[in-house]
């Protein structure tokens, strides 16, 4: 096969990078999740997907992917010898499909390419093997008649060029498919294991994409972990946790509290989800910024007639929440008569429809969530007191995220990886100036407005990482972290020019004249503002 030089230099990069993650991550999903953006970076790659072969149900299933919606990847399931990805699986050997159009094996479970222009469209499947096993599948798809692909046929000049290029290919993913063997056998293990506990017995249960573990009926009071929704380690965050573990064994009414955006939300699905009535509904509802009859309708329902435009009987969120939770959010917005109806369901267990005469009867657990001082609401007459107190019985405060900077970095991991998938990204780290931006920050909008950030920085950056620049504006002011800058605007410049040649330098491995390159320099004013910046280029040739 004929390979230019820029195609040699090309594979070694990617196979050193691949090479790179899979020695520096611990964690195994982040691992392939990594693979396939680096892969979408190097083979002009238009989605790729991990599948793995649950052994003990026979289902191939679409572990980890590339360029597809959760929708999509979901419905990529296939037993064995079922379509392309089926057939590589049973015999162990590799499927390559130069036009979809022409092949009737190949099935699109994934309906992913419905959209897309199929015309030279070609698929590699892989098998992924330990030992004689087959274990799983790497695939991609590949634009054949792209104009940059086109032009390297017309350089080679020979009738078998598109062969090649796809031979090239076919080489590159089966280097890569064999080099990420172990971490897909690891995460067939973990698959297999957590299948084999959801059939024996039955599991704490969390929404959708939320992992399953620990039994709240069997659990013993010292077993104590951090709820699958919630990320956090710092100590705060600890208390916090065994609070949880606490209430959610029993069914008492809990209140949580908490400023804006620290996500009282999260700690009241951890409660239900953990409890006794996990497999029953849980129902979110959110008290302010609506009128009052608005709100007296959607808690309670209305008879049909009840009122203009109540062309039938609605059921209302206390029905809906029957025998599981309801999670009334900004609780400290009720109306007067509104509270009082409250009170009822919490005393009595019972309300009626609006417009309606019959009593309702319910087993409802109430978890409500306040960032307002219900105490200071009572003396003034806004809040009732008697609701207060009987709210008031289990109160959870969830810390605000300047009382748990060490979780700052773990929360903006998380917040990459989530928007590096929907936006199809490769962002794969956050330089240290954003770090320090992060971490100085006073975050007044807490977990949320740190999601937004790094959702923003996401979106902006252009080399996989997250740089300062990169950070909203409020971050960016030194006043608003606290440390006001004194330097002059020479001093300020000069430090950004040194982040933007260090991160040249980590991207190229210390290549001065690569990273001269990547800035715009000569070769000789690098030299020079590296001597400037008195940086070592050495200790980035890892």
């Amino acid at each position: 096969m004929l390979l230019t030089r820029e195609q040699d230099h090309d594979t070694i990069s990617l196979l050193a990078e691949v090479s790179r993650t899979i020695s520096n991550e611990e964690d195994i999903g982040k691992v392939l999740r990594l693979v396939l953006f680096i892969m979408s970076e190097h083979l002009n790659m238009l989605r790729g997907m991990i599948t793995i072969l649950n052994r003990q149900t026979g289902e191939i299933v679409i572990n980890e992917s590339f360029g597809l919606t959760q929708e999509e990847k979901e419905r990529g399931r296939y037993r064995i010898g079922e379509g392309i990805t089926g057939q590589v699986v049973k015999n162990g050997k590799t499927v390559v499909v130069p036009n979809i159009n022409d092949e009737p094996l190949f099935l699109d479970r994934t309906r992913s390419r419905a959209r897309a222009k199929k015309d030279g469209l070609c698929f590699i499947c892989i098998p992924i093997k330990d030992g004689m096993e087959i274990i799983g599948t790497l695939s991609a798809d590949h634009q054949l008649n792209e104009p940059s692909l086109l032009e390297n046929i017309k350089k080679s000049k020979v009738p078998e060029a598109r062969m090649d290029l796809l031979q090239h290919y076919v080489d590159q993913l089966s280097i890569i498919a064999a080099m990420i063997s172990q971490a897909v056998r690891l995460k067939q293990l973990a698959f297999e294991e957590s299948t084999k506990k959801v059939s024996e017995s039955r599991k704490e249960k969390l929404p959708v994409q939320q992992i399953i573990s620990g039994d709240p009926e069997n659990a013993s009071p010292e077993d104590t972990s951090r709820p699958a929704n919630i990320i956090g380690n710092a100590k705060p965050m600890l208390g916090l946790y065994k609070m949880i573990d606490k209430i959610a064994r029993t069914s008492a009414t809990a209140l949580v509290l908490g400023e804006s955006g620290v996500g009282k939300e999260l700690v009241a699905s951890a409660i239900h989800y953990r409890s006794r009535r996990a497999e029953k509904p849980f129902i979110k509802f959110s008290c302010a910024a609506l009128p009052e009859s608005i709100v007296e309708s959607e808690l309670f329902g209305h008879e049909k007639g009840a009122f203009t435009g109540a062309a039938a009987t609605r059921r209302g969120r206390f029905e809906l929440a029957h025998s599981g939770t309801i999670f009334l959010d900004e609780v400290g917005e009720l109306s007067l008569p509104i509270q009082a109806k409250l009170l009822r369901i919490l005393q009595e267990k019972e309300f009626e429809r609006v417009g309606g005469s019959k009593t309702i009867k319910i087993d409802v657990r109430i978890i409500a969530a306040t960032n307002r001082n219900l105490e200071e609401l009572t003396r003034q007459g806004l809040f009732r007191e008697d609701l207060y107190y009987r709210l008031n019985i289990f109160p959870i405060t969830v810390p605000p995220l300047r009382e748990r900077k060490t979780d700052i970095l773990l929360l903006a991991d998380y917040f990459v990886e989530k928007y590096n998938a929907m936006n199809h990204k490769g962002v794969r780290r956050i330089s240290t100036t954003a770090i320090d931006m992060l971490m100085r920050y006073h975050w007044p909008g807490n977990v949320r407005e740190l999601q937004n950030c790094i959702e923003r920085a996401v979106i902006l950056s252009e080399d996989n990482v997250i740089h300062g620049y990169h950070l909203p504006p409020s971050l960016q002011t030194a006043e608003s972290s606290g440390t006001p800058y004194t330097g002059s605007l020479q001093q300020k410049l000069d430090a950004i020019e040194k982040e933007m040649i260090i991160e040249a330098l980590k991207r190229t491995k210390g290549n001065m004249s690569r990273a001269a390159s990547q800035l715009g320099l000569s070769d000789r004013i690098m030299g020079l503002r590296v001597k400037k910046f008195e940086i070592d280029y050495r200790k980035f040739r890892m």
